[in-house]
This record gives C-alpha cells, sequence and structure tokens, in this order.
C-alpha cells in the first residue's frame, strides 16, 4: 500500500490594519488573502490562512466590516494587540508571516503635511515580539514605509539584523503594463519621466514607485540619488515652459494614457497646450531628482489631465523612447471594484511561501525617501535638497520582472 503523503503546511498570517472599511486599503489586501482573486484566467485562492487580525482604528458607524468577516471566517480572530495578534495569545510567536496595511485612517499630519500613519508602530510592535521570542517571520508593508526617514531605514535595518524577509512598495510596481514591457536589463539610461494624477504626499508615492520599478534595471543597477527638487503649481508651470523636464518624455507617456481629459469642449482626443493643461489641472506637482550615474528623473502628477500612471525614457541606443502605461484598471476612475491589488498581493504570497523577497526592499526604501524629500522642497518654496541619506542607497535589481501579464 502506498505511503500517503503529508499534507502540506499552509502559513499563517496576522494581519495588521489601520482600518477595514470598503475599498480601503486593508479590506482590498485582507480580503484577497481570504477571499481570492481573479490571477491568469482562474480564481485564485492563496495557500496561506489568515488566523489573526488587528484593526487600529474601529468605529462601527463608520462602515466598519471586519466583525462580518470574522463571522465568514471563523479561522480569523480578532485581537486586542498587535502582540496578541502574533502570538495568538500563547507568549510565543505563532504565525509564520505578517500583513501590515498602514494606509487610511484618520492620523495626524506631520509639520510637512504628511499623514503620520503607523507603518513604523506596527513595524515596531511587530519586531518587539521578534525579538522577545527569538524568532522572526517574512514581513509584508504595504505602500511606503514611513513619514519619518529615520524610521524608514531603521525597518529595512532591522529586518536585515533580524533576517527576516521585508517586501512594501504599491501596486505601481508590480501591477500590469500596456503594452507588457520591461526596462531592458543594463540598459544605458540618462532621462525618465512618469506622469501620473492624484496630490502631494499620497499618489506621488504611486509615481515614484512607477519610475523606481524601471529604472532600477538600467547599467549599474540603482547608483543613488544626490538631489531633490519639488515644483507645484506656479513653479511648476514655469519649468514646464522653460523646459526643465524632458517634455519629448512627458509627451511619449502622456500618449500612453487611456484616460486623457481635453481642454476643448468640442474634442474628446486631442494632445492639449500648456494653456489647455492650465484650464484642466489645478495643482500640478513634479519632483525632479539626479542620480549619482547621471541620470535624471522626473515624476510628474497632471491631475485633472490624467487619470493613469504612464512612464518613459530614454535608452542609448534606441531612436524612440520606451513608454508604457501602468494598467490599473477601474471602474468609473472610481477604486470601488478594481483589480489592481492582486500582483500585489500575488508577490506577497510568493514570499511567504516561498520565504524569499520577490523584489529589494531598497526600492521602496528610495521611494519613501524621495517622497519625503519631494515634499520637504515644496513646502520650502521649492529649494534643491542635497539628499546624502538617498545617495547612500546602492542596490541591483531582481533580474526576474515581478510585474504581472495576462
Amino acid at each position: 500500500m502506498a505511503a500517503t503523503a503529508p499534507p502540506v503546511k499552509r502559513p499563517k498570517l496576522a494581519a495588521l490594519g489601520t482600518v477595514y472599511r470598503k475599498i480601503m486599503h486593508p479590506q482590498q489586501v485582507i480580503d484577497r488573502f481570504n477571499e481570492g482573486y481573479g490571477w491568469k484566467g482562474e480564481w485564485h485562492v492563496p495557500a496561506v490562512d489568515v488566523v489573526s487580525l488587528y484593526i487600529d482604528q474601529q468605529d462601527p458607524n463608520a462602515g466598519d466590516v471586519f466583525r462580518e468577516r470574522t463571522e465568514r471566517h471563523p479561522g480569523m480572530k480578532l485581537y486586542p494587540t498587535i502582540e496578541d495578534a502574533l502570538t495568538l495569545g500563547t507568549g510565543t510567536l505563532a504565525v509564520d508571516g505578517v500583513i501590515a496595511v498602514g494606509e487610511h485612517g484618520t492620523y495626524p499630519l506631520s509639520p510637512d503635511g504628511i499623514m503620520m500613519h503607523p507603518h513604523w508602530e506596527f513595524f515596531d510592535a511587530v519586531t518587539k515580539v521578534f525579538r522577545k521570542t527569538g524568532k522572526s517571520v517574512p514581513y509584508f508593508n504595504d505602500k511606503e514605509l514611513s513619514w519619518k526617514w529615520e524610521w524608514c531605514k531603521q525597518m529595512v535595518d532591522i529586518s536585515k539584523e533580524l533576517k527576516f524577509p521585508f517586501q512594501g512598495g504599491s501596486s505601481l510596481a508590480v501591477c500590469f503594463r500596456v503594452p507588457s514591457v520591461e526596462f531592458p536589463l543594463g540598459a544605458v539610461c540618462r532621462e525618465a519621466v512618469s506622469v501620473g494624477y492624484g496630490g502631494i504626499s499620497s499618489y506621488d508615492f504611486h509615481g515614484l514607485e512607477t519610475l523606481q520599478c524601471m529604472v532600477e534595471r538600467r547599467k549599474g543597477g540603482e547608483a543613488g540619488v544626490e538631489w531633490v527638487q519639488g515644483y507645484q503649481r506656479e513653479t511648476f508651470w514655469e519649468a514646464y515652459e522653460k523646459g526643465v523636464f524632458p517634455l519629448h518624455l512627458v509627451r511619449a507617456a502622456l500618449s500612453r494614457s487611456a484616460v486623457m481629459f481635453s481642454g476643448r469642449s468640442t474634442y474628446n482626443d486631442v494632445f492639449p497646450t500648456v494653456a489647455e493643461m492650465k484650464t484642466l489641472v489645478r495643482s500640478p506637482l513634479a519632483y525632479q531628482y539626479r542620480h549619482k550615474d547621471g541620470l535624471m528623473s522626473t515624476m510628474i502628477l497632471l491631475d485633472g489631465l490624467v487619470r493613469d500612471f504612464n512612464f518613459a525614457a530614454t535608452i542609448e541606443g534606441q531612436a524612440k523612447p520606451i513608454s508604457c502605461q501602468m494598467y490599473l484598471p477601474m471602474q468609473d476612475g472610481r477604486t470601488t471594484e478594481a483589480n489592481f491589488f492582486s500582483p500585489l498581493v500575488n508577490n506577497a504570497e510568493q514570499m511567504f511561501l516561498t520565504g524569499k523577497q520577490q523584489y529589494p526592499m531598497e526600492r521602496t526604501l528610495m521611494t519613501s525617501g524621495l517622497l519625503i524629500a519631494g515634499v520637504d522642497s515644496v513646502r520650502s518654496g521649492g529649494q534643491r535638497l542635497e539628499t546624502p541619506n538617498l545617495a547612500a542607497i546602492q542596490y541591483q535589481p531582481n533580474p526576474e520582472s515581478t510585474f504581472a501579464r495576462y
């Protein structure tokens, strides 16, 4: 009689969220681990179990759904503290991975106007459990690391000290692309641009991720960033009209947009003039920054003109820029039924199953630092800020592509 193979162990995960309400990041991420998501032509249910839940801000009058979720998934129990969620009340680490989604909710603003989401506080509480129990497990952090640079750096340093896989960032770095192109590994690149939508200290992070996941693959890998300069409103338009930004790449990126609005009432598809852009875009924003190897990157937000994120760059030896749209499918411009969280969750799932990071955490450290520096520059009136902290970030990309494909 043939021996029966032992059952495959399913990793047990603890999920930490700021809030648990429809559409918001914790719901988008945690629900996918519990309910599954469409992936490569089939409904994929992750081979993991979310066994514990901690929610930082609870308000039954604000649309909370976590109690309904714990009833529907009785294997997921709500705990009053992060330590309890990790130990399941046993006093020792009792999970195989941590999902931390520190977005949304209502928190104070930093002096520069960045909402102080508790990414660091979640991480600090988790790693205190790691130290106390002498064990550590893979950790996924949604979006940026923190609003404070010192905490961003500590998070990456502690993950290396305690030797646990640490993965983060946003959907932009791993989502589908139109066309489905990858930045050539080892290519020489001198200028790169992303053009997206949204506002300062929020969607700018997505624009930075759009750039970084591409240009990190250039010759030599990421070399570090020497300085950052921010432009907003009047200073943006002055720089735009003076050609401070590489307008040929801005045009290439805009030409990839699937949702670009027209400034002419009788047209629905025409490339806008600067005057028309000004009627549509109330608060344009740009962060321009120079890498130590000479690459000049420019992140632009034109909220009101476009409703997607687009990339363009010059590649030495190629006559035309490489360009694509980072495909974030939405319904009527809303995130209600969006599936672009699925590639992010899939990469996190692979980390939990393999125990290996799917892409460098230094990317998220860089984009977190660029966000902080960009906001600082804008708040200081557009001064160019030297960034020795970012100049020290040097890393190699994962040679294998991690963005989603149909």
